[in-house]
């Protein structure tokens, strides 16, 4: 297993910008082989899918291509990835179709960890149709989610639990499969939102036990879009409203319209950079899986050095308070100062042209519930292009901010 950061650096031209980027969580750089290959399908033959032209071949291989590299990706059969404008549409489309099937006297559980997109969407629909919505609460003091803080919520009227894979605001990892365990038990669905945790840790959706998973490749390396994964067969069971000529076929028929056959090349793309994070990764007769393996492996290994060294760095600086506390979560960190608002330390680290962002990050409750109101923190996250001198010049200006 070896990681390359300089190689890896070398693959961003954004960082030619001479900017720190510890905005991550909320978007990564962009690669030059993803640029490329958008441009490629972009500017090349292209037109609505088909078999016969050249332009038409080249559509549908961008759709064929982009469902094999995510299920790669997630460890899902490619039968059952969804494509959408992002996540958040994602779970807004499926809030709809699902809720049809609820009523007066059901029940639906979201937690106060999640991102509003994973909350409110679910909200909405109980609310429509007079189900019931139950809150699983985390402890603010360590950032945890206890499994029975969802787990005691379930009953044989729960139809879904919405829970999140990874924080987006302190970087939490709940045990999802003895989460998805109990859900399963009680007859409900679970709706993961791992928009947060694709970008650090590789997924298997099976063995999360998710029913639903959705992910937004911008997060990790891609273009602009959102991926929603599920087994066929589960798909096969949800009808939604779409027009009439429409292919009825599974997963198409939750795509409305022309799909944007450039973004699929480059969540294509993306998958592919982060199979070669690791230059020690198995050869090319190996399948891309196992490539991702060994590279996320390589990841994990680079970050956790990262954090390691921004944790201690922490540690030693007056009026910082750090509120990513959970025993197993991803390299993000939320931060508050006393005395000085989280926005002027973002607005001072970026004369040093250092990005680190504060606000809620759309996780509203995650940030009343810590007592930081609708304010939040100054949030920072690593990403695969992150290298040592990145963490010491966030360091450095937290130290001239606080002084």
């Amino acid at each position: 297993m070896a990681y390359d950061v300089a190689r890896i650096r070398s693959w961003f031209p954004s960082l030619e910008s001479g900017w720190a980027q510890f905005d991550g969580p909320g978007g990564t750089q962009t690669p030059r082989q993803v640029g490329e290959a958008v441009a490629s399908v972009l500017t090349g033959p292209l037109s609505n899918r088909g078999s016969i032209g050249v332009s038409e071949q080249r559509a549908e291989e961008a759709v064929h291509g982009f469902r094999l590299a995510m299920a790669d990706l997630v460890n899902a059969d490619p039968r059952g990835i969804v494509q959408g404008r992002s996540a958040t549409q994602l779970v807004y489309d499926f809030s709809r179709h699902l809720s049809r099937q609820w009523g007066v006297g059901d029940e639906v559980v979201v937690t106060r960890l999640d991102h509003d997109s994973n909350v409110r969407p679910w909200v909405q629909a109980a609310e429509r149709v007079g189900a019931t919505v139950r809150w699983a609460d985390f402890d603010p003091e360590t950032g945890e989610l206890p499994v029975d803080a969802v787990t005691g919520l379930l009953s044989d009227r729960t139809r879904l639990v919405a829970v999140t894979a990874a924080s987006n605001l302190l970087g939490t990892q709940p045990d999802l499969p003895a989460i998805a365990a109990a859900v399963h038990d009680a007859g409900a669905l679970l709706f993961v939102d791992g928009v947060h945790l694709t970008a650090h840790e590789l997924p298997d959706v099976a063995a999360l036990g998710a029913d639903f998973f959705t992910c937004s490749p911008y997060k990790f390396l891609g273009p602009h879009c959102g991926v929603l994964v599920a087994r066929p067969e589960l798909l096969e069971t949800i009808t939604p409203d779409k027009l009439l000529p429409a292919t009825n076929a599974v997963p198409e028929r939750f795509e409305f319209g022309t799909l944007p056959y450039e973004l699929l090349a480059g969540v294509t793309a993306a998958v592919e950079v982060l199979a070669s994070l690791d230059t020690g990764a198995p050869d090319a007769a190996s399948s891309r899986r196992e490539r991702l393996v060994a590279s996320y492996a390589a990841l994990h290994e680079h970050e956790a050095s990262l954090a390691a060294r921004l944790g201690e760095g922490l540690a030693a600086l007056p009026r910082v308070t750090v509120w990513s506390r959970a025993e197993r979560r991803t390299p993000t960190v939320l931060m508050t100062f006393d005395g000085i608002a989280a926005e002027d330390v973002t607005r001072r680290l970026a004369e040093d042209r250092v990005l680190a962002p504060s606000g809620n990050f759309y996780a509203l409750e995650a940030s009343r519930r810590l007592g930081l109101g609708d304010e939040g923190g100054l949030r920072v996250g690593l990403a695969p292009y992150t290298d040592q001198g990145d963490v010491e010049r966030l360091l450095g200006g937290l130290r001239a901010a606080l002084a």
